[in-house]
């Protein structure tokens, strides 16, 4: 298995990069090849431009989605667009670490996200969710939270994380066919002690040696939803977005 990284927090000594760092070391152990893309480390540009392309078909109104399908049908992106994209096409295994930050990932991550994952590249009308580019390949996000976990359970004040989560793993990862395996959470680092930083390496060290085991999180397939994009009606939801009702 060939392993990608992308590592979004801007300093080396984190936990976050204890994290990356121990990933890098377990999977290389258990004899996988890894890559790491550090978004800070890189200086990755995290806003959107016309710098993003080599050639741009109107230069006169900048439309990013019709630029981005002009540089996937031969306009060409710039060098670090399509270095990330030539990352994620070579991995078998996407790993996304990262601080919890407004319930979200950090700027630079969500820049990463933004340019990187390109239409008529790595999704496009036919090509998403169970129909997706990387359908058989696997995804995971693995990050940190300031609060406890009690907050993000059920009735806590934060919302229950597979609600958090939702946009992440079903928007994102879910969108581009990966089959997505359950998140690692280092939870409370705020409060955490030299400790129980072990004891939340010990644990993602022993998740990383059974990686390959992992059985993914479920969410519907392409042909369970009508022409409207809504459930079927015989079709009961069993996910935290279709679940949801008002």
């Amino acid at each position: 298995m060939h392993a990608l990284i992308v590592y979004a927090h801007p300093e080396p000594e984190s936990f976050n990069g204890a994290m990356r760092d121990l990933a890098v070391s377990v999977l290389s152990e258990q004899g996988h090849t890894v890559e790491v893309s550090d978004l800070y480390a890189m200086g990755f540009t995290a806003h959107v431009g016309r710098e993003d392309f080599s050639d741009v078909a109107d230069g006169d109104t900048f439309n990013y989605l019709a630029e981005e399908m002009h540089a996937a049908g031969g306009g060409g992106f710039a060098d670090d667009i399509q270095g990330e994209q030539d990352k994620m096409n070579a991995a078998d295994m996407l790993i996304l670490q990262f601080p919890l930050w407004w319930f979200s990932v950090p700027a630079i991550l969500k820049g990463w996200i933004d340019r990187v994952l390109a239409v008529g590249v790595l999704y496009d009308r036919e090509r998403r969710y169970s129909n997706g580019v990387f359908k058989g390949r696997r995804a995971m996000l693995s990050f940190s939270t300031g609060g406890p976990s009690s907050a993000y359970a059920p009735g806590g004040i934060s919302g229950h994380m597979d609600i958090v989560l939702w946009p992440l793993q079903n928007g994102i990862l879910n969108f581009l066919g990966y089959d997505v395996l359950p998140p690692f959470i280092a939870e409370g680092m705020g409060r955490a002690d030299a400790e129980a930083r072990q004891v939340i390496l010990d644990a993602y060290a022993a998740r990383l040696k059974n990686l390959e085991n992992d059985q993914p999180l479920a969410f519907h397939p392409w042909d369970e939803f009508d022409d409207t994009l809504c459930l079927r009606p015989d079709v009961t939801a069993q996910t935290a977005g279709q679940g949801w009702r008002r």
